[in-house]
């Protein structure tokens, strides 16, 4: 039996409250990841508490402020997610912000839980934020890394955003990062993290499709067709590809959050598909790419 339905949550299914999407790793049936998206209308303000989980704002259309700690932060925002990438802010665990859009806009709100919480809210600058031009020939995409190791700091969460042209696929080759794994010298080679895909797809009508499979073990078979809104959750098991169908881009948030201590994203290909990454090196990054006049840094 598929596990489609369990996994697949399309656009206005697990709504809650004020929000679009709720998910909470008591909602996934796991211990880390969550998000949340949410929608002012102009003038529209809404308050947000963190409690055991760190948080980033993030915006996907227009933009807002954002107080916490005594502190209002301006989010310039975006005109949308294929335009550019965006500033943000990040809220640690235990407090309460309030956000408050003068002319309107929808937010991403991915969160983890994390036990500690010695990080101050702080700003992340558009500016900053690494974009990232992967693979090549018709698995060329983009990548916006936000909040990864190395990029900016946070207890346990990481965020990214993947933007494939049209006919392109991404999240190739399948790969996974389910278990903490170390070579034969002992360097980590693989990180235990659930995961959460959120959509966005360009155009009127337009869809896309996410493969999710399981490993010896443990089964897991997802095939879902995603639009605009849907998000698709990854408890462990080899993802990808996202493909995205001819004629409509493809947009998705990648949340990412687990028990290590020392907040590693390392993955691991299926072996019976690595080898495409060979092939890259004999093909040109699709011209398409960047997406809204961001440039490879």
């Amino acid at each position: 039996m598929s596990d489609t339905s369990k996994y697949h949550l399309p656009a206005g299914t697990a709504a809650e409250g004020p929000y679009d999407l709720v998910i909470t790793p008591e909602s996934a049936g796991w211990g880390y990841s969550g998000l949340r998206t949410l929608t002012l209308g102009p003038g529209q303000a809404h308050t947000l508490t963190t409690g055991d989980s760190e948080f980033l704002v993030l915006p996907l259309t227009g933009g807002c402020t954002v107080t916490v700690d005594g502190r209002t932060f301006e989010l310039e925002g975006r005109r949308g997610v294929f335009d550019s990438v965006t500033d943000f802010v990040y809220l640690p665990r235990d407090s309460e912000a309030v956000l408050n859009s003068a002319s309107g806009g929808r937010f991403a709100l991915p969160c983890a839980r994390t036990e500690r919480g010695g990080l101050p809210a702080r700003y992340g600058r558009k500016e900053e934020v690494p974009v990232e031009l992967r693979g090549a020939g018709n698995c060329s995409r983009q990548v916006n890394n936000y909040c990864l190791p190395g990029t900016f700091e946070a207890e346990q969460l990481l965020v990214c955003e993947v933007l494939t042209p049209g006919g392109n696929w991404s999240s190739y080759p399948p790969h996974k990062h389910d278990e903490p794994r170390r070579d034969e010298s002992g360097a980590p080679v693989e990180s235990e993290l659930e995961e959460i895909y959120y959509f966005q797809v360009a155009g009127e009508g337009g869809f896309a499709y996410q493969r999710v499979y399981g490993t010896p073990g443990r089964p897991l078979d997802v095939l879902a067709e995603v639009r605009s809104d849907d998000a698709v959750l990854i408890p462990h098991g080899w993802h990808g590809p996202s493909a995205a169908v001819p004629g409509y881009d493809l947009y998705y948030l990648n949340v990412m959050a687990g028990p290590g201590q020392d907040r590693a994203w390392l993955i691991c290909d299926d072996p019976a598909h690595g080898w495409v990454r060979s092939t890259w090196g004999t093909q040109h990054v699709d011209a398409r790419l960047p997406f809204g006049g961001d440039r490879k840094r």
